[in-house]
């Protein structure tokens, strides 16, 4: 008769929260929420990195597409 080898349970995956405060607005005047979202060359961070939802990666790109236009943002940062 075979012995079956029990596994380790898999902890369960916790849900990271996000890094948006619940009370917190996406606009494209809050230039300090957006800085957050923007690599050091000035590309939009993805959501993989950021853990926004869906909804607020799409609002955040906006926002920050809005805010380089009205140039509250540069295009690209070339401070090196």
């Amino acid at each position: 008769m075979k012995k079956f080898i029990s596994r380790p349970k898999r902890s369960s995956r916790r849900r990271k929260k996000t890094p948006i405060k619940p009370g917190e607005n996406i606009d494209y005047k809050n230039v300090g929420l957006l800085r957050k979202f923007i690599s050091e060359q000035g590309k939009i961070l993805s959501k993989r990195i950021t853990r926004l939802t869906s909804k607020q990666q799409r609002a955040m790109t906006k926002a920050i597409k809005s805010a380089r236009i009205l140039a509250l943002l540069p295009f690209i940062n070339n401070e090196n």
